[in-house]
């Protein structure tokens, strides 16, 4: 390697480390374990016992064999402020997403969840020690049937004039929101319901742990995160 190759690899090096990341990320089955507060909810509603490994399809409904009916008020409930506050958290993520921040990096939470839920999501983050993290809430998967005439305060035409560096999603369904981006690093979440779905290209990294997260970035980096 000539001097000036050397030169040119360690002023890249240097860029990466000091350029600041947008990093985007999803709430429910990244942030926190929604899945599973469903998997007891539909058993403690409709007597539908389907463990959290056993919850192979991202649509609720299809997944616990409810009808329209009953998929409204299970999706109400598990929306409900008290509800959406109980949920655990995803072991670690706080604490990475907090080291991030504190290297200059810019986390945005990029959640489906309705306006409607946005206090009590809020306040999630805040009594997680989230409180520099950004909330938007993106219509994503079209909701609006389970809580009507649903807000949301982040339109796709806005969204799509966002930068991201990376992204933190465990469902397939909102991979489509990426292809704008062809330089952006997807970090898959590993869920039951994204194992068997094909990644769109090499940009797509499975990741089993909030700790495998922080070292890809790391990595990237280049940073003692």
């Amino acid at each position: 390697m000539t001097y000036r190759q050397n030169s040119l690899q360690y002023k890249v090096q240097i860029a990466k480390k000091d350029e600041n990341m947008q990093i985007y990320v999803d709430f429910d089955d990244c942030l926190c374990e929604t899945a599973r507060y469903f998997s007891r909810l539909a058993v403690e509603m409709f007597g539908k016992k389907v463990p959290y490994e056993e919850i192979i399809f991202f649509e609720l409904d299809k997944t616990f064999g409810l009808n329209e009916e009953q998929y409204e008020q299970f999706m109400i409930r598990g929306h409900q402020p008290e509800v959406l506050l109980s949920y655990e958290e995803t072991p670690g993520a706080s604490s990475v997403i907090n080291e991030l921040i504190s290297c200059g990096h810019e986390v945005s939470i990029i959640t489906g969840r309705p306006f409607s839920a946005f206090e009590p999501s809020r306040r999630w983050l805040d009594n997680h020690g989230l409180q520099k993290a950004n909330l938007y809430c993106l219509n994503k998967y079209g909701r609006d049937s389970f809580l009507k005439n649903s807000e949301f305060n982040l339109e796709l035409e806005d969204y799509y004039k966002m930068h991201f560096d990376f992204a933190v999603e465990d469902s397939s369904r909102a991979f489509r929101f990426f292809d704008h981006l062809p330089d952006l690093r997807v970090l898959v979440f590993d869920r039951p319901w994204n194992r068997e779905c094909e990644f769109p290209n090499e940009n797509y990294t499975r990741c089993f742990d909030w700790e495998n997260i922080r070292s890809i970035i790391k990595k990237y980096t280049g940073e003692s995160i």
